[in-house]
């Protein structure tokens, strides 16, 4: 009498299982019309001060929440049976193994690594399905709008950082991979200046404080400053692509990049070809400068590993911040006190203090377990950190031994920035979307991406300017636009 095989037994049990859950679904899908027609009809018989057509309205919500459980319920089972599979799998090969005189060790970690790895999955899927019915839910009743104001069109390559000037005309500065930067308006979208002094990528844009001065960062391994004059248009219509879209967007993604072509750049653009003072001190590429407070010392980030304070109007080296293990990934300053924060890609941060000028102190944190691809400060005595696995974390620079939130995401965070009023966590994330938290971790709502609308590519940067009454968020990818957004702060922390 012949004997079924492992392998063969089990792909029978899949091929039951897949049946039995085909079976499942359609016989939901045959008594759904059955239930909602008798769900409607207990509706118009039951006493309610309520509107029919708002109880109907909660009655499709409340079913779609249940159908959503009922899927999760059947891939749950579905799990369960794989476990018992492999459990019995796992006892039939332990045996095997001792007839074979073999370490029991190996048993052991192997059950150990399907258990765990079935574990995760089983996590995974729950949490996926339960974050699919809370923003299905949400999408339906959030009132809070977030608006595409306006898209900035130009560069020829991915765009990695943009700022916003702090000084009069306030401007929109981005820094790309195709070697420029440009200035642009941020009522009409127009470019008004291009600085084109750099040799390698431009990697990244900060504005001087009180001056028309611009600082970039780039892949020649320099620094430049440079001096900007621009004269804004006049403001133009909204076009017809802000149409106000609720935060919750759930609409199906496309992979198609309509950005794939070769981009004109602004024609009529004024530019820039020489800084006033270029820095020259690091072994590899810059991939990040800020101004320290004042604007009279700049910092750089270098994948040499090293960060370096310089004097802006000698251009001396002042210090090399000398520690990180791997490449630096950006560099921050405080917006009031000498305090740097540089980030790596050896999963930590360092804190470095200047306050007192006979004393530079350093404090290394590890809170991360891949690239840290940002740290920025608050206002107030915060520092918020992104990274590459997927999280993000607050911290209290006063006590900075362990986070006082954690954000937990699908996806790397880039570039993260931290408005300065409300302090509303902007996360640009590499899967193209761009999410907002508070700093308790709380979501409050993820920007409209569409095929029509929205970035279309890995999202590298975000930036606030709350004063704007245009655009108070902007942001940028290598899709080789940036985008100006109007959030509706208000609404936005009313539905919390």
């Amino acid at each position: 009498m012949p004997v079924e095989s492992g392998s063969s037994a089990t792909a029978r049990q899949a091929k039951q299982k897949r049946k039995s859950h085909s079976l499942s679904i359609r016989r939901t899908n045959s008594t759904e019309q059955e239930r909602s027609g008798l769900q409607r009809d207990m509706l118009e018989g039951q006493d309610s001060k309520l509107p029919l057509s708002l109880r109907s309205n909660l009655l499709d919500l409340f079913s779609q929440i249940e159908r959503e459980f009922e899927s999760l319920y059947i891939e749950n089972l579905e799990l369960r049976r794989e476990i018992e599979t492999l459990n019995d799998r796992l006892a039939v090969e332990g045996q095997t193994l001792e007839g074979a005189d073999l370490a029991k060790g190996a048993l052991k970690t192997k059950a150990s690594h399907s258990t765990s790895q079935l574990s995760q999955k089983l996590k995974t899927t729950y949490k996926a399905s339960t974050s699919k019915i809370v923003s299905s839910f949400k999408a339906t009743t959030s009132r809070a709008v977030c608006q595409l104001v306006r898209e900035y069109v130009g560069h020829r390559d991915g765009i990695w950082d943009l700022s916003v000037t702090r000084t009069q005309p306030v401007v929109l500065g981005t820094a790309s991979a195709d070697h420029t930067a440009m200035l642009w308006s941020i009522e009409t979208g127009k470019c008004l200046l291009k600085y084109t002094g750099h040799q390698g990528s431009v990697n990244s844009i900060k504005f001087h404080p009180t001056e028309q001065m611009a600082l970039t960062a780039s892949g020649d391994q320099t620094a430049h400053i440079w001096r900007y004059m621009v004269q804004l248009p006049a403001p133009q219509p909204v076009a017809d692509v802000t149409q106000q879209t609720p935060c919750e967007d759930d609409v199906d993604f496309s992979d198609k990049d309509e950005a794939d072509g070769e981009v004109d750049g602004p024609n009529d653009c004024p530019s820039v070809r020489v800084a006033i003072t270029t820095l020259r001190s690091h072994q590899g590429v810059v991939i990040a400068a800020d101004w320290l407070v004042g604007g009279k010392q700049v910092v750089t980030a270098s994948w040499d590993r090293a960060a370096n304070l310089y004097d802006v109007e000698t251009s001396e080296l002042v210090h090399s911040l000398t520690g990180h293990d791997q490449e630096l990934t950006h560099c921050c300053t405080h917006p009031t006190q000498r305090l740097v924060v540089t980030s790596s890609r050896d999963t930590t941060f360092r804190l470095w203090d200047f306050r007192d000028p006979s004393i530079h102190s350093v404090n290394v944190f590890q809170g991360h377990t891949d690239t840290v691809t940002s740290a920025v400060f608050t206002v107030g005595d915060n520092v918020v950190s992104g990274s590459d696995d997927r999280t993000v974390k607050v911290w209290d620079l006063k006590n900075m031994r362990s986070p006082i939130a954690t954000i937990r995401t699908d996806s790397a965070v880039n570039r993260i920035s931290v408005s300065v009023n409300q302090k509303i966590i902007a996360l640009p994330h590499d899967n193209r979307q761009v999410r907002l938290f508070d700093m308790s971790g709380v979501r409050l709502a993820r920007l409209p991406r569409s095929n029509r609308q929205g970035h279309r590519r890995m999202v590298c940067c975000s930036a606030w300017c709350e004063d704007n009454t245009t655009c108070n968020l902007f942001t940028c990818g290598f899709d080789r636009q940036a985008i100006g957004w109007n959030i509706n702060i208000p609404a936005l922390l009313q539905e919390k």
